[in-house]
Protein backbone atom coordinates (compact mmCIF):
# COMPACT_ATOMS: atom_id res chain seq x y z
CA UNK A 1 0.00 0.00 0.00
CA UNK A 2 1.05 3.60 -0.46
CA UNK A 3 1.62 5.68 2.66
CA UNK A 4 1.53 9.44 2.54
CA UNK A 5 4.24 11.32 4.41
CA UNK A 6 2.55 13.70 6.86
CA UNK A 7 3.97 17.08 7.74
CA UNK A 8 2.48 16.86 11.24
CA UNK A 9 3.94 14.74 14.09
CA UNK A 10 3.59 11.04 13.40
CA UNK A 11 3.90 7.81 15.40
CA UNK A 12 7.41 6.45 15.87
CA UNK A 13 8.33 4.01 13.09
CA UNK A 14 9.03 0.39 13.93
CA UNK A 15 12.62 -0.53 14.84
CA UNK A 16 14.97 -2.24 12.43
CA UNK A 17 13.71 -0.48 9.33
CA UNK A 18 15.51 -0.44 5.99
CA UNK A 19 15.04 1.59 2.83
CA UNK A 20 15.48 -0.09 -0.53
CA UNK A 21 16.27 2.50 -3.19
CA UNK A 22 14.23 1.76 -6.32
CA UNK A 23 13.43 5.13 -7.88
CA UNK A 24 15.97 5.42 -10.69
CA UNK A 25 15.27 5.40 -14.42
CA UNK A 26 18.01 2.91 -15.31
CA UNK A 27 19.09 4.72 -18.48
CA UNK A 28 22.04 2.40 -19.15
CA UNK A 29 19.69 -0.60 -19.00
CA UNK A 30 17.49 0.61 -21.84
CA UNK A 31 15.58 -0.77 -23.66
CA UNK A 32 14.99 -3.28 -20.83
CA UNK A 33 13.88 -0.49 -18.50
CA UNK A 34 11.60 1.25 -20.98
CA UNK A 35 8.68 -0.81 -19.69
CA UNK A 36 10.06 -2.51 -16.56
CA UNK A 37 11.63 -0.73 -13.58
CA UNK A 38 15.22 -1.81 -13.18
CA UNK A 39 14.77 -3.33 -9.69
CA UNK A 40 12.11 -5.69 -11.10
CA UNK A 41 14.38 -7.15 -13.78
CA UNK A 42 14.82 -10.87 -13.16
CA UNK A 43 18.12 -12.13 -11.76
CA UNK A 44 18.43 -15.88 -11.25
CA UNK A 45 14.72 -16.46 -10.90
CA UNK A 46 13.44 -13.47 -8.97
CA UNK A 47 13.31 -9.67 -9.21
CA UNK A 48 16.66 -8.04 -8.53
CA UNK A 49 15.40 -6.04 -5.54
CA UNK A 50 13.85 -9.12 -3.95
CA UNK A 51 17.31 -10.54 -3.20
CA UNK A 52 18.15 -7.90 -0.57
CA UNK A 53 14.56 -7.81 0.68
CA UNK A 54 14.72 -11.52 1.49
CA UNK A 55 18.18 -11.11 3.02
CA UNK A 56 16.91 -8.33 5.28
CA UNK A 57 14.03 -10.53 6.37
CA UNK A 58 16.39 -13.41 7.19
CA UNK A 59 18.48 -11.02 9.26
CA UNK A 60 15.49 -9.99 11.35
CA UNK A 61 14.86 -6.64 9.70
CA UNK A 62 11.18 -6.95 8.91
CA UNK A 63 10.09 -3.38 8.26
CA UNK A 64 10.97 -2.22 4.78
CA UNK A 65 10.51 1.09 2.97
CA UNK A 66 10.85 1.33 -0.81
CA UNK A 67 11.16 4.62 -2.67
CA UNK A 68 9.89 4.68 -6.23
CA UNK A 69 9.63 7.03 -9.21
CA UNK A 70 10.09 5.50 -12.66
CA UNK A 71 7.25 2.99 -13.21
CA UNK A 72 6.73 2.95 -9.45
CA UNK A 73 3.20 1.49 -9.54
CA UNK A 74 4.64 -1.70 -11.03
CA UNK A 75 6.83 -2.16 -7.96
CA UNK A 76 3.99 -1.50 -5.54
CA UNK A 77 1.73 -3.92 -7.41
CA UNK A 78 4.36 -6.65 -7.63
CA UNK A 79 4.99 -6.59 -3.89
CA UNK A 80 1.41 -5.98 -2.77
CA UNK A 81 1.31 -9.40 -1.10
CA UNK A 82 4.75 -9.15 0.50
CA UNK A 83 3.47 -8.59 4.09
CA UNK A 84 1.12 -11.57 3.81
CA UNK A 85 4.06 -13.83 2.96
CA UNK A 86 6.24 -12.33 5.71
CA UNK A 87 4.10 -12.32 8.88
CA UNK A 88 4.87 -9.54 11.30
CA UNK A 89 6.60 -7.44 8.66
CA UNK A 90 5.58 -4.32 6.83
CA UNK A 91 6.30 -2.82 3.43
CA UNK A 92 5.71 0.88 2.91
CA UNK A 93 6.35 3.11 -0.06
CA UNK A 94 7.61 6.62 -0.66
CA UNK A 95 6.29 7.36 -4.15
CA UNK A 96 8.46 10.21 -5.37
CA UNK A 97 7.09 9.91 -8.89
CA UNK A 98 3.51 10.34 -7.69
CA UNK A 99 4.39 13.17 -5.33
CA UNK A 100 6.85 15.15 -7.46
CA UNK A 101 6.91 13.61 -10.92
CA UNK A 102 10.56 12.60 -10.67
CA UNK A 103 13.16 10.80 -8.57
CA UNK A 104 14.78 12.82 -5.80
CA UNK A 105 18.26 11.20 -5.99
CA UNK A 106 19.63 9.29 -3.02
CA UNK A 107 19.87 11.92 -0.26
CA UNK A 108 16.67 13.60 -1.37
CA UNK A 109 14.84 10.29 -1.43
CA UNK A 110 16.07 9.25 2.01
CA UNK A 111 15.17 12.66 3.44
CA UNK A 112 11.70 12.27 1.96
CA UNK A 113 11.30 8.85 3.61
CA UNK A 114 12.63 9.86 7.05
CA UNK A 115 9.15 9.85 8.66
CA UNK A 116 8.95 6.14 7.80
CA UNK A 117 12.38 5.27 9.21
CA UNK A 118 13.85 4.75 12.67
CA UNK A 119 16.75 6.71 14.18
CA UNK A 120 19.10 4.10 12.64
CA UNK A 121 18.36 2.19 9.47
CA UNK A 122 19.81 0.23 6.59
CA UNK A 123 20.12 1.82 3.16
CA UNK A 124 20.68 -0.32 0.08
CA UNK A 125 20.18 -0.09 -3.65
CA UNK A 126 17.56 -2.23 -5.31
CA UNK A 127 19.73 -2.71 -8.38
CA UNK A 128 22.78 -4.35 -6.76
CA UNK A 129 23.18 -8.13 -6.53
CA UNK A 130 24.99 -9.24 -3.35
CA UNK A 131 23.55 -12.65 -2.41
CA UNK A 132 26.25 -13.36 0.19
CA UNK A 133 25.70 -10.21 2.23
CA UNK A 134 24.29 -10.78 5.72
CA UNK A 135 22.23 -8.05 7.36
CA UNK A 136 22.99 -8.78 10.99
CA UNK A 137 21.78 -7.50 14.34
CA UNK A 138 25.41 -7.53 15.49
CA UNK A 139 26.34 -5.01 12.80
CA UNK A 140 23.51 -2.75 13.89
CA UNK A 141 24.55 -3.07 17.56
CA UNK A 142 28.17 -2.14 16.76
CA UNK A 143 26.97 0.85 14.76
CA UNK A 144 24.66 1.93 17.58
CA UNK A 145 27.57 1.82 20.04
CA UNK A 146 29.72 4.08 17.83
CA UNK A 147 29.53 7.79 17.13
CA UNK A 148 29.50 7.24 13.36
CA UNK A 149 26.79 8.86 11.28
CA UNK A 150 27.15 6.11 8.68
CA UNK A 151 28.86 2.75 8.32
CA UNK A 152 29.59 1.68 4.74
CA UNK A 153 30.44 -1.64 3.18
CA UNK A 154 33.07 -1.18 0.48
CA UNK A 155 34.02 -3.67 -2.23
CA UNK A 156 37.11 -4.19 -4.41
CA UNK A 157 36.92 -1.91 -7.41
CA UNK A 158 35.08 -3.44 -10.38
CA UNK A 159 36.25 -2.87 -13.94
CA UNK A 160 33.70 -0.09 -14.47
CA UNK A 161 34.96 1.91 -11.43
CA UNK A 162 38.71 1.27 -11.31
CA UNK A 163 39.58 4.31 -9.17
CA UNK A 164 37.04 3.53 -6.47
CA UNK A 165 35.00 5.94 -4.34
CA UNK A 166 36.40 6.16 -0.80
CA UNK A 167 39.49 5.26 1.16
CA UNK A 168 39.60 2.91 4.15
CA UNK A 169 41.92 3.67 7.06
CA UNK A 170 43.43 0.88 9.22
CA UNK A 171 41.24 1.99 12.14
CA UNK A 172 38.06 1.50 10.09
CA UNK A 173 37.38 5.11 9.17
CA UNK A 174 36.11 5.84 5.67
CA UNK A 175 38.27 8.46 3.99
CA UNK A 176 37.38 11.22 1.55
CA UNK A 177 40.40 10.82 -0.72
CA UNK A 178 40.94 12.56 -4.05
CA UNK A 179 41.17 10.15 -6.94
CA UNK A 180 44.62 11.41 -7.86
CA UNK A 181 46.12 10.85 -4.39
CA UNK A 182 48.80 8.37 -5.43
CA UNK A 183 50.32 7.88 -1.97
CA UNK A 184 47.06 7.74 -0.03
CA UNK A 185 45.32 4.71 1.46
CA UNK A 186 43.71 2.33 -1.04
CA UNK A 187 40.38 3.40 -2.50
CA UNK A 188 37.42 1.05 -2.75
CA UNK A 189 33.97 1.17 -4.31
CA UNK A 190 30.91 1.86 -2.19
CA UNK A 191 28.72 -1.24 -2.38
CA UNK A 192 25.57 0.90 -1.86
CA UNK A 193 24.93 -1.03 1.38
CA UNK A 194 25.22 0.92 4.61
CA UNK A 195 23.87 1.72 8.04
CA UNK A 196 22.84 5.32 8.64
CA UNK A 197 21.66 7.59 11.41
CA UNK A 198 18.77 9.93 10.86
CA UNK A 199 21.07 12.72 12.08
CA UNK A 200 23.09 12.63 8.84
CA UNK A 201 20.00 13.83 6.99
CA UNK A 202 19.38 16.70 9.39
CA UNK A 203 21.25 19.93 10.19
CA UNK A 204 24.14 20.60 10.22
CA UNK A 205 24.96 17.84 7.75
CA UNK A 206 21.95 18.19 5.48
CA UNK A 207 19.89 21.30 4.79
CA UNK A 208 16.82 19.47 3.47
CA UNK A 209 13.92 19.64 5.96
CA UNK A 210 12.89 16.21 7.32
CA UNK A 211 10.31 14.70 5.03
CA UNK A 212 11.64 16.80 2.13
CA UNK A 213 8.27 18.52 1.59
CA UNK A 214 9.50 20.50 -1.42
CA UNK A 215 10.92 17.45 -3.17
CA UNK A 216 14.53 18.63 -3.28
CA UNK A 217 16.69 16.32 -5.38
CA UNK A 218 20.14 15.80 -3.85
CA UNK A 219 22.95 13.22 -4.10
CA UNK A 220 24.31 11.32 -1.12
CA UNK A 221 28.06 11.56 -1.75
CA UNK A 222 28.47 15.21 -0.59
CA UNK A 223 26.88 14.38 2.78
CA UNK A 224 29.12 11.36 3.21
CA UNK A 225 32.26 13.26 2.25
CA UNK A 226 31.42 16.05 4.70
CA UNK A 227 30.92 13.52 7.49
CA UNK A 228 34.12 11.66 6.50
CA UNK A 229 36.10 14.87 6.80
CA UNK A 230 34.80 15.12 10.38
CA UNK A 231 35.77 11.50 11.11
CA UNK A 232 32.13 10.42 11.46
CA UNK A 233 31.91 7.63 8.85
CA UNK A 234 33.21 4.10 9.38
CA UNK A 235 33.55 1.32 6.84
CA UNK A 236 34.62 -2.25 6.24
CA UNK A 237 35.51 -4.32 3.20
CA UNK A 238 33.03 -6.85 1.79
CA UNK A 239 34.60 -9.49 -0.44
CA UNK A 240 31.57 -11.65 -1.22
CA UNK A 241 29.76 -11.91 -4.54
CA UNK A 242 28.72 -8.41 -5.61
CA UNK A 243 27.53 -6.94 -8.90
CA UNK A 244 26.25 -3.49 -9.76
CA UNK A 245 23.70 -4.58 -12.36
CA UNK A 246 24.14 -1.44 -14.39
CA UNK A 247 24.09 -2.70 -17.99
CA UNK A 248 22.25 -5.37 -20.01
CA UNK A 249 25.58 -7.15 -20.39
CA UNK A 250 26.08 -7.49 -16.63
CA UNK A 251 22.50 -8.69 -16.24
CA UNK A 252 22.98 -11.29 -18.96
CA UNK A 253 26.25 -12.47 -17.38
CA UNK A 254 24.56 -12.99 -14.02
CA UNK A 255 21.72 -14.98 -15.54
CA UNK A 256 24.11 -17.07 -17.60
CA UNK A 257 26.23 -17.98 -14.59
Amino acid sequence: MSVSLPAEPHPAPPPGAAIVLAAGRGERMRPLTDHTPKPLLTVRGQPLMQWPMEALWRGGFQHLVVNTAWLGPQIATHFADWPAGHPGGSLRFSHEGDDFGRALETAGGIARALPLLDTMFWVLAGDVYAPDFVFSADALARFAASDALAHLWLVPNPAHNPLGDFGLAPDGRALNLPKDAADAAPRYTYSTIGLYRRALFEAPWCDIPPGNPEGVAAPLAPLLRRAMDAGRVSAELFTGDWTDVGTPERLAALNAG
